[in-house]
C-alpha cells in the first residue's frame, strides 16, 4: 500500500513492475574500462530515460502466469547424478509424482532436467537426456501444468516443445549449441537465459571476475540483444544471473546483494539458489537436501528484491515463507 501511494505520488517507481515493491532512489554506475563510478540519486532527480523505463514496466505474463507477484518453479530433476537428491526421481513415474506434488504444494511452473549440471558434471547425449525428459514433460502437461525443459541442447528443446514443455531454460543461455538460439525463435516460446562463466565441468576451478554484478549483467545484456536479432521479443526472455555457475562464495553473495541491477535488463527476473553450495557454507549443512531453511531465506530475500520466479526445491515452506513475507510487505494486498 505505501509503495503503491508512492508511485502513484510520483515519488518513487515500480521494481520491475512489481504490485509491491517501490524505490525512492537508485545508483546510478557508469563503468569506462577499469573506472566505475557510482552515485545514489533521488527518484525524483532521475533522467526518466529509455533505462529507467525498462526498470518500471510490468513485465508480460509468461505462459499465461502474471508476473506482477513472485512465481515459484518447482524442480523436477530426472537424473541419477543430481546434487540436490541423489537420483531420488531419476525414473520417469517417482519423477512425475514428485511434479505433482510440487504442483499441489504451490509450483506455478515445473521445471524439468535430465542433464547435470553441477560442478565437475560432464555432458550427456542427446537420446539419454530426451529419454529420461520426455515421459515426464508429457505426463505433467497432460495433467494441465506449466512445463519448462531445463537443457542446453536444440534437439531436446525441440521434442520437448512436441511433448507440451512451453518453456525452455537454458543454463548456457543459448551458446552451448549453435543451434539453440534458431530453435527457440523458431519455437516461439519463451525462455531462461542463465548465466554462467565456463562449463560444469571446470566452472568452479578459478571463477575471476573484474566486477562480479556489472560482468553478469554486461553478459545477459548480451546474451538479450542476441535473442532479439534472432526475433525473440523481451517480453518471452527470462534472465538469471546464475548463482554457484562459475561464482565464489563471496560472487554469489555479492549478486544476491545487488540483485536489483537486473531490473534495468528490462525482462523477467528468476533467481535459483535452492540447496547450493553456497548456503551450506554458510550455514554449515554439508548435505544439499537438508540446506531448505537457507534456502527459503534467500527465496524470501530474491523476491523482496523484485524477483519474478523462484525456482526451488522445497515448495511448500517457501510458499508459506513467501505468503508470510509479502502479506507483511503489503497488508491491505489480497494474498489468498
Amino acid at each position: 500500500a505505501d509503495a503503491e501511494r508512492a508511485v502513484t505520488g510520483g515519488k518513487a517507481g515500480r521494481l520491475g513492475g512489481s504490485a509491491f515493491i517501490a524505490f525512492d532512489a537508485a545508483e546510478v554506475i557508469v563503468r569506462d574500462g577499469e573506472r566505475v563510478r557510482r552515485e545514489v540519486v533521488g527518484y525524483g532527480d532521475l533522467v526518466k530515460d529509455a533505462a529507467l523505463a525498462r526498470i518500471e514496466a510490468p513485465r508480460e505474463p509468461l505462459c499465461g502466469l502474471a508476473l506482477d507477484r513472485p512465481k515459484i518453479m518447482g524442480i523436477v530433476n530426472v537424473t541419477p547424478d543430481s546434487f540436490s537428491d541423489g537420483g531420488l526421481t531419476a525414473e520417469a513415474e517417482p519423477a512425475i509424482a514428485h511434479g505433482l506434488r510440487l504442483a499441489a504444494e504451490g509450483a506455478h511452473l515445473l521445471d524439468v532436467g535430465g542433464e547435470s549440471t553441477r560442478p565437475g558434471s560432464d555432458a550427456v547425449a542427446a537420446d539419454l537426456e530426451l529419454a529420461r525428459v520426455i515421459p515426464v514433460i508429457e505426463g505433467l502437461a497432460r495433467a494441465g501444468h506449466v512445463v519448462s525443459c531445463d537443457t542446453r541442447k536444440a534437439r531436446v528443446m525441440r521434442e520437448a516443445v512436441a511433448a507440451g514443455a512451453v518453456i525452455i531454460n537454458d543454463v548456457s543461455a543459448l551458446q552451448f549449441d549453435g543451434d539453440s538460439l534458431g530453435t527457440v525463435a523458431e519455437l516461439g516460446c519463451p525462455v531462461v537465459l542463465m548465466h554462467a562463466q565456463g562449463d560444469p565441468r571446470t566452472m568452479q576451478l578459478n571463477p575471476t571476475y573484474d566486477d562480479v554484478t556489472l560482468d553478469v549483467y554486461d553478459a545477459l545484456e548480451e546474451r538479450i540483444a542476441a535473442c532479439a536479432a534472432a526475433g525473440i521479443v523481451a517480453g518471452s526472455i527470462a534472465a538469471d544471473p546464475g548463482i554457484g555457475f562459475g561464482k565464489t562464495f563471496r560472487h554469489n553473495l555479492d549478486l544476491l546483494s545487488q540483485l536489483t541491477i537486473f531490473h534495468g535488463l528490462g525482462v523477467a527476473v528468476l533467481v535459483g539458489l535452492s540447496r547450493k553450495g553456497f548456503i551450506g557454507a554458510l550455514t554449515g549443512e554439508k548435505a544439499a537436501a537438508a540446506r531448505a531453511s537457507g534456502s527459503i531465506g534467500g527465496a524470501v530475500q530474491a523476491a523482496l528484491n523484485g524477483a519474478h520466479i523462484l525456482r526451488v526445491h522445497d515448495v511448500k515452506p517457501t510458499a508459506a515463507a513467501l505468503a508470510v513475507a509479502l502479506a507483511a510487505a503489503d497488508p491491505e494486498a489480497s494474498w489468498l
